[in-house]
């Protein structure tokens, strides 16, 4: 099966590489058809470094909202009080239940970081199947001590030697 113009055009255009035709993946060896695999990351430790810069800047950016909302609540309050207009108790209104969800914020985004720093290794809880690495003799020897310490153990029970 052979490419078409509009194959190559699109190619070109999008600045890709043709795809192998059959007769080409036919006649590829398996070792070039197989991707190398990707090499895995390693764990930077670094990441806890960078979520405590996150979170001081988060940390730091809702507390100046908080604080200028604050500000902005006083001077909003006696606007309101003033004109005792209905919009400006509703705009005071308004910023006092967004500053309660920004507080929400601040807490929700301590617990946040609490649960990202919490490492916690889950492995198998129960092992159905055991494997022993080994060759037959050493099975064997292992076999037949555990048998030789049942043994002492059942005669110590009894009583009798």
């Amino acid at each position: 099966m052979t490419k078409t113009n509009t194959e190559d055009n699109l190619n070109k255009i999008l600045d890709i590489e043709p795809a192998n035709t059959v007769e080409e993946v036919m006649n590829m060896q398996i070792g070039s058809m197989v991707p190398a695999a990707a090499p895995i990351p390693a764990v930077i430790d670094d990441n806890n470094a960078a979520i405590d810069e996150d979170y001081n800047y988060a940390r730091g950016n809702l507390k100046n909202i908080i604080d200028n909302g604050m500000d902005s609540l006083d001077t909003l309050k006696q606007l309101a009080m003033a004109s005792q207009s209905p919009r400006a108790f509703e705009v005071l209104g308004q910023l006092i239940k967004t500053l309660s969800e920004t507080n929400q914020n601040l807490m929700k985004l301590q617990k946040d970081v609490k649960d990202l720093k919490r490492t916690e290794i889950k492995g198998p809880n129960s092992v159905t199947n055991a494997l022993f690495v080994g060759n037959t003799a050493e099975l064997q020897k292992l076999i037949k001590q555990r048998k030789d310490v049942n043994t002492i153990e059942a005669d110590d029970r009894t009583g009798s030697e």
